[in-house]
């Protein structure tokens, strides 16, 4: 073996002591990564039998019977998890506790799902600038970063806007989340023939992801993705 790789091997052994680092959910020895093997392999993933617009699991991945009645203005939605636990206690720790380590872990997730799509821009779901200032970043953002290098298509952050900070989703009945969020969001650019991929971490209702969808239609987005990490189900 030459000295470059005698150097080479032993710079790699003192990094990887110095980035160990113990599991975010149990504290075992997780090495360089934020889950242990056996915390990532409990991670709840959704099911590949999901409604194709909204991906709540259906049989056969037939579009589930609220999307039948009322077909919502985005065109498809692809999830990598159910919202549970452990995984709610990473999204909590990205967006209530700015742990970045769970943006890289989660995003990196998210980018894989992503990978086959071929939209023209990628969106960050926008915070009111009340919420933004308040929270000091956009988690949204923080998980689309990866999926867009991925992809190799921009990012769009400054010219669709959420320009009505409303009441939080979280706190309303599902039935009133969506007059909540009506004309939130506001666009300054031409979107025609353009397809839109919009990040988000959690699609509950999806009334706020309908929206949006709904303003980037009417400036002329052809086809409007939604790329969420993990989907609340109504049980």
């Amino acid at each position: 073996m030459s000295i470059a790789a005698d150097l080479k091997k032993a710079w790699s052994n003192t990094a990887a002591a110095l980035l160990a680092q113990d599991c975010f959910l149990c504290a075992a020895a997780s090495g360089d990564s934020l889950l242990c093997p056996a915390c990532a392999a409990s991670l709840p993933y959704l099911s590949t039998e999901r409604c194709p617009l909204c991906a709540l699991p259906t049989p056969g991945a037939a579009v589930c019977g609220a999307c039948l009645k009322q077909a919502p203005h985005f065109d498809a939605t692809q999830a990598v998890f159910r919202y549970e636990f452990p995984l709610d206690r990473l999204i909590q720790s990205l967006k209530y506790a700015h742990r970045l380590a769970s943006a890289n872990f989660l995003g990196r997730a998210l980018a894989r799902l992503a990978a086959p799509l071929r939209p023209d821009l990628v969106l960050p779901v926008p915070l009111a600038p009340v919420r933004l200032a308040q929270r000091g970043f956009n988690q949204a953002l923080e998980l689309a970063r990866p999926l867009a290098c991925t992809l190799g298509v921009p990012l769009e952050l400054s010219r669709i806007h959420r320009h009505r900070d409303t009441a939080p989703q979280a706190s309303l009945p599902w039935k009133e989340r969506r007059r909540n969020i009506r004309h939130a969001f506001e666009c300054e650019i031409d979107l025609s023939g353009k397809t839109v991929l919009v990040v988000d971490d959690v699609m509950t209702t999806g009334a706020t992801l309908d929206e949006l969808a709904r303003t980037l239609k009417a400036h002329g987005a052809k086809r409007v993705e939604n790329c969420v990490l993990a989907r609340a189900l109504k049980d």
